[in-house]
């Protein structure tokens, strides 16, 4: 009877980031600024897997970027150093068993939940004036929606292509709330999209006759 053993991937995502919200352009995915972070998975079966990350950008964006006229002559811009901590669970589309040599390519998709913070500077860009600092840190949670292709490039490397937009539970990650501007009923959304280089290590299956 053959018992498999369980599996673990660490490594790294290196990619962007982008803002959808009261502020600048709303293109879905647009990276205009680097993001890193540090991602773990816990390879539960070949089909799924619980993974934990933590990633770090400069979220920014500016009305001078829109295609909406208005923000155009609004001429709001903000960055916000942004970090977020996940935990989810990440679905795979066809097996990708880590424990066979032989190479394997699957699309997949992840979710979970975020805990983000980090602080906010509005900026007027035609007066050049501060209109809000925030020194304090904000807090708040995201729900993410992750896509992603991945191949095990060598038997201990793993290589994936993935975008994740975060829905958040605020509408102030640009300080349109505080300063009373755009649509209050719509929260904003954050993009990270990039790649993860993955080494795994754990276990290989135990064979184990009955």
């Amino acid at each position: 009877m053959a018992a498999q053993a369980q599996i673990h991937e660490i490594g790294v995502f290196l990619g962007g980031s982008n803002f959808i919200g009261d502020i600048g352009p709303t293109s879905y995915i647009a990276p205009n600024e680097p993001a890193f972070g540090l991602l773990y998975k816990w390879n539960k079966s070949p089909r799924h897997s619980y993974r934990f990350s933590y990633t770090q950008s400069e979220i920014t964006s500016s009305d001078l970027d829109s295609n909406e006229a208005s923000r155009n002559q609004r001429g709001y811009q903000f960055e916000n150093d942004l970090k977020e901590v996940s935990l989810g669970l990440e679905f795979n589309f066809f097996d990708f068993n880590l424990h066979e040599s032989s190479t394997k390519i699957t699309p997949y998709v992840a979710s979970g939940l975020n805990y983000f913070f980090g602080k906010y500077t509005l900026t007027n860009t035609i007066t050049d004036q501060t209109v809000d600092g925030r020194t304090e840190t904000r807090k708040s949670i995201a729900i993410p929606m992750i896509v992603g292709i991945k191949s095990n490039i060598t038997p201990r490397l793993v290589l994936a292509l993935e975008t994740g937009a975060r829905y958040t539970l605020t509408d102030n990650i640009d300080g349109s709330f505080n300063q009373n501007f755009g649509n209050i009923n719509n929260n904003d959304w954050y993009v990270f999209s990039g790649v993860t280089l993955l080494y795994t290590f754990g276990n290989k299956a135990c064979y184990c006759a009955e």
